[in-house]
């Protein structure tokens, strides 16, 4: 709040503060910008002497080992995984690339604002993106939310489209309702602050921490304050719950310390590196079950049996303590097996061309696992798993019997960053976890909005971890006094 500038969106205020050396990795580059992807480390061009046909069916036969059709429940909760898909379209948003065509990160733009700012559900705020939000009662800054026959769907316009910061929420029913959560979670909030509860008044109060009072008074206009706080009070929650609770269940401890207090990749690395887009963060792909339980005691229901990007009806809500919390089904152990499902991806129809000309069949094409090493190999260009191991001090892992045999010499890094799961119990390590915890702890840091930046920030118990929040959700949506008033 302290580099607030009204009347600038969220992607300008922070492009300014880069400008203005308040929000750089690399405080004497002041003419580096943060919207563009980058590199960790130098590309790593494709080299085969072969026909490049041979090499797709060689990465075919890699992935085809990773299939499995039993559920096995790692350490994280069900939901983690969607909350990672969630966070991921928080901090990026590449729609220019493909994987078909060789890409240079450097002129790849990140949609997205490259810090944890919720504009995936807030978009640029009522001002800019005002199809999201509605007035009630002469309060403004209320979202949209539900609709008549469903009051738990997102909001809609006549097409059947979301009305969300980020139409990617929508793409299954999981991640929507994560998305629908936290707008219920504004909303509520809001109608606590308006209200002057004991818990609107200590909502205002924690949004206020780390900033001077004068910066309320003086740069944020009256009718959009009690905006302000709520957002600012959901977006210090969500910054905590991502470091303490959602990157546990994911990377391995001492990983997420070394990370949180230093930059392995030194004070010139990319603000969003697309080791961390294209490969490490892929991650979640092998946590996904092949079903889920969508209600107590209700049977599991295949992951694609309900389509995303459409209606969602009563019968596809989800119960949200079935997914987060002591009661959870689990997510798979991060590592080389992945969910069925995932090989027969039914949105995919057609296969493609890669940029050498090779024809990829659609068979292949439905195979996410096999689309993951296809992008970086022939369009990322990204740098090995052994390499990366390298540039961090580490001993690598061997290369995969399957690709030794056709004398392949390096592993891709997502398939890398997978095999050192394996062997960690579940969980990202020396190589996947750093990169994904850096970028993370980076993004923090260089955000001067940021909880890191408030002194000893302790959040409500109420909204410290996903569990707790989704209860809070649950437990209080349905008395929202507002709530028909915010259907779309």
């Amino acid at each position: 709040m302290t580099h607030i500038h009204h009347g600038l969106g969220r992607l300008d205020r922070f492009t300014k503060a880069c400008l203005d050396g308040h929000a750089l990795n690399d405080t004497h580059a002041t003419s580096v910008l943060p919207q563009f992807f980058g590199r960790l480390a130098p590309a790593n061009p494709l080299v085969w002497s072969g026909d490049n046909a041979d090499l797709v069916a060689i990465f075919d036969a890699l992935v085809a080992d990773m299939l499995v059709t039993e559920t096995l429940e790692g350490p994280a909760d069900a939901g983690m995984t969607f909350f990672g898909q969630f966070l991921d379209h928080d901090v990026t948003l590449d729609a220019s690339s493909a994987i078909g065509t060789v890409a240079d990160p450097r002129n790849i733009r990140n949609i997205r604002t490259p810090n944890l700012d919720l504009d995936c559900v807030y978009g640029d705020g009522p001002e800019a993106s005002p199809h999201l939000y509605t007035d009630v009662g002469g309060h403004h800054g209320f979202m949209l939310f539900g609709r008549q026959g469903s009051p738990l769907d997102l909001a809609r316009n006549c097409k059947g489209t979301a009305l969300i910061g980020d139409p990617r929420n929508d793409e299954n029913i999981f991640v929507s309702q994560v998305q629908g959560a936290f707008i219920c979670l504004h909303n509520i909030l809001l109608n606590e602050v308006i209200t002057n509860t004991p818990l609107g008044q200590t909502v205002k109060a924690k949004a206020m921490e780390g900033t001077a009072a004068d910066v309320w008074s003086a740069q944020v206009l009256p009718p959009m304050s009690d905006f302000e706080i709520v957002r600012r009070f959901i977006r210090l929650h969500y910054q905590f719950i991502t470091v303490t609770d959602f990157l546990p269940q994911f990377v391995v401890q001492g990983i997420i310390d070394n990370c949180m207090t230093s930059d392995p990749f030194g004070p010139h690395a990319p603000m969003m590196p697309v080791e961390f887009s294209g490969a490490a963060y892929r991650f979640g792909h092998a946590t996904a079950q092949d079903g889920y339980r969508l209600q107590p005691g209700g049977a599991a229901q295949l992951f694609f049996s309900k389509q995303g990007f459409e209606p969602r009806d009563p019968a596809h809500d989800i119960a949200l303590g079935e997914f987060f919390g002591p009661g959870a089904q689990k997510a798979r152990p991060v590592g080389t097996s992945v969910a069925a499902s995932l090989f027969e991806l039914p949105f995919v129809t057609d296969g493609f061309e890669m940029p050498d000309g090779t024809q990829v069949n659609a068979t292949q094409a439905r195979k996410l696992p096999l689309r993951n090493v296809l992008r970086d190999r022939f369009a990322l260009h990204l740098p090995n798993g052994q390499k990366l191991a390298g540039l961090l001090g580490h001993a690598a892992l061997p290369v995969p019997q399957a690709l030794a045999d056709h004398h392949i010499a390096k592993t891709p890094l997502w398939f890398y960053c997978l095999e050192e799961a394996d062997a960690a119990g579940g969980k990202l390590d020396k190589v996947g976890g750093t990169i994904v915890a850096s970028v993370i702890g980076r993004l923090l840091r260089c955000d001067p909005e940021s909880y890191v930046h408030i002194d000893d920030f302790q959040p409500l118990p109420d909204f410290a971890t996903m569990a707790n929040l989704v209860s809070f959700v649950e437990a209080h949506r349905d008395a929202l006094p507002q709530k028909q008033d915010l259907w779309c």
